[in-house]
């Protein structure tokens, strides 16, 4: 398939067959997830892989009852890392500087960058993906569960395996509203919005035959016009992340 096609046909996948995915294929689509772009060479990002089905439930118990944690292919957990990046400073003679949020910001870059080199090698062979934010409802307990030093963070878990279902692609917001040429000019956002949020509604419409009537503003209002996850700030600050 060509490139830009497979980007556009992107789609989560929530049901997999049983059909497992061999070691060399992981290592193949892991290794493209590290073959992405690194801020000065950071290289941030560690994948942990959980094979464990007694960690698999717990996991998809603490991402909030998401049970394709289980019963995917295969299962990762991907966290910025700045523990082997203290390490290197170590060896090389230094002395890590904690906390500075730059360095922060690069390695929760560099893990996404990675996850979706990992993601589009996965899609290129056919097999399916979701991402599980979940996973940041108590990263505590993750932490624990997957012995995390300081310095390390859990940001998101990935699905992958082979689909076990079809649904359509969810349409994203037009370019018109989303490409910008030489300035931030949002003056007719709220038209293009509008519209949007009519595509929204006839895709949920008939995704859930006739049983879902929503819009994008009106996600955008739940999901940010509330407090969400709480708990962040502490968790960091536990894990070594005093940020200046």
């Amino acid at each position: 398939m060509d490139v830009i096609d497979l980007l556009m046909a992107h789609r989560s996948i929530r049901k997999f067959s049983d059909e497992p995915i061999d070691d060399g294929t992981i290592e193949r689509i892991i290794a493209a997830g590290f073959a992405a772009a690194t801020s000065s060479n950071l290289q941030g990002t560690t994948v942990i892989r959980v094979r464990d089905a007694e960690t698999r439930r717990r996991i998809a118990e603490l991402a909030g009852g998401q049970t394709y944690v289980e019963t995917a292919g295969a299962f990762f957990v991907w966290c910025a890392d700045l523990h082997r990046s203290a390490m290197a400073c170590e060896i090389g003679g230094g002395a890590f500087e904690p906390g500075v949020t730059e360095h922060f910001v690069i390695a929760t870059v560099d893990c996404a960058l990675a996850a979706q080199n990992a993601v589009v090698a996965a899609e290129s062979l056919g097999l399916g993906i979701c991402y599980i934010g979940g996973i940041r409802n108590d990263p505590a307990q993750m932490t624990e569960l997957l012995e995390l030093p300081e310095q390390v963070m859990p940001l998101f878990g990935l699905c992958i395996g082979h689909p076990a279902q079809d649904p359509q692609r969810k349409p994203r917001l037009p370019l018109t509203i989303t490409l910008k040429e030489e300035r931030y000019d949002d003056s007719g956002d709220r038209v293009g919005i509008g519209e949007y949020d009519e595509t929204m509604r006839a895709y949920y419409r008939e995704r859930t035959g006739g049983k879902v009537d929503r819009a994008w503003s009106t996600d955008m209002s739940a999901l940010l016009g509330k407090e969400s996850r709480p708990h962040m700030r502490g968790y960091l600050d536990s894990q070594g992340f005093r940020f200046r």
